[in-house]
């Protein structure tokens, strides 16, 4: 009877293991450095500026500028947490890029999901709700983590978007991608 009892636990314990979702890790990826412009609709209001960011060795660091390239806020997120520099030098901190904008700005910037979306790619980590591919096999439309992203192609043979319209619960999103290089910066 008490074998009996250990094998029903062990297979249940089993059974609770295989149904138990993985914690979500964001993978590794190559870097890269990307320059361009951005505007946010968000409660009513609209926010635009030009957009720097480069991402290497798991760090991520975003300069948001007027067009005088004057910084209005500087980014930078690693394992440690994510941190806002104001133009008035005053710094913020969180737990995350998307957390920080939310609570400093009023809207999320999703960089976990736009990583790979700047690239015409769905992140392998967020399972998407909804792929639509274009007659290029690329992908037209994607719905992933409250995020429903319309990719945009220069050109009918480009493999990369040149711009991003982005919606989320809080946000719409349009960012416009002037240059961008994979590899170390």
């Amino acid at each position: 009877m008490k074998f009996k009892f250990q094998c029903c636990a062990a297979v249940c314990a089993l059974l609770l293991a295989a149904c138990a979702s993985p914690p979500r890790v964001i993978d590794s990826l190559p870097a890269f450095e990307l320059a361009g412009r951005i505007a946010v609709k968000y409660q009513e209001r609209g926010f635009s500026s030009s957009l720097r960011w480069k991402q290497t060795n798991g760090r991520d660091e975003i300069w948001l500028t007027t067009p005088l390239g004057q910084t209005v806020g500087f980014l930078e997120a690693g394992a440690d947490g994510a941190t806002l520099t104001a133009s008035d030098q005053k710094q913020y901190r969180a737990s995350s890029i998307e957390s920080l904008t939310k609570s400093a700005f009023g809207w999320r910037f999703p960089v976990d999901g736009l990583r790979y979306w700047v690239f015409g790619e769905a992140p392998p980590n967020l399972p998407p709700a909804a792929i639509e591919r274009d007659g290029a096999k690329r992908i037209a439309r994607l719905k992933q983590d409250d995020w429903q992203i319309a990719f945009n192609y220069p050109t009918a043979d480009a493999a990369r978007p040149s711009r991003l319209e982005i919606v989320g619960n809080d946000a719409d999103i349009r960012l416009v991608i002037d240059n961008l290089s994979r590899g170390t910066p």
